[in-house]
């Protein structure tokens, strides 16, 4: 079986930045999903599966040749749950599952791998969410045995409603890497992470 596979949710709107779609603007010169989605595959050693939605096409079109795995969520304008919903249904079985986002341009793969690995050190039985001072990042991780309970609710499907009512199966990690607790909404925030970027590479 798989050890480690990923879900990337890729399906928003992208409405507060703009008239561009976050997600295909350039990272170290290609779109940033496809960056996002290389860092994942560098990292563990099953498929990564994207979950999309908004402009569909120009998405999918930006990740040729990765040999990443796509789904559509026909639900997406519903909001960010029916997309993990969607990923959960359509995943590889896995040891372990990564849900990640698709706009988080600091994400390194040793960020996901040093999750991972705390994951495992922890209770590799609960799910992993990480935080620094009390913020919560991405991606989280779920063990095999949690990923169905997390369809359980057919009106709230996926991670924040679970996570939340049953704590008994949650363990958070101290993490400081900026990769794991910033993505991009603005225009702003983008110009700041690409600065950001350019030091991380430098």
């Amino acid at each position: 079986m798989t050890e480690t596979t990923a879900i990337l949710l890729a399906a928003g709107q992208s409405t507060r930045m703009g008239a561009q779609n976050k997600l295909l603007l350039e990272i170290n010169g290609v779109p940033m999903i496809r960056h996002i989605v290389e860092q994942y595959q560098s990292a563990i050693d099953g498929p990564v599966l994207v979950v999309l939605g908004h402009e569909e096409k120009l998405v999918k079109a930006a990740l040729d040749g990765t040999g990443a795995d796509t789904v559509f969520n026909a639900d997406f304008a519903e909001g960010q749950f029916t997309s993990v919903a969607t990923g959960l249904r359509n995943a590889v079985d896995a040891e372990t599952v990564l849900i990640g986002l698709g706009d988080q341009p600091l994400l390194r793969h040793k960020d996901i791998t040093a999750l991972l690995t705390s994951h495992r050190v922890a209770n590799p039985g609960k799910i992993s969410i990480p935080v620094n001072e009390g913020a919560r990042g991405n991606p989280l991780v779920v063990p095999r045995s949690l990923r169905a309970r997390l369809l359980e609710d057919p009106k709230k499907p996926g991670c924040q409603k679970f996570t939340r009512t049953h704590p008994e199966l949650v363990q958070e990690l101290p993490l400081q890497s900026p990769g794991l607790f910033i993505d991009v909404d603005t225009p702003e925030d983008f110009q700041t992470q690409c600065l950001s970027i350019k030091a991380i590479d430098a």
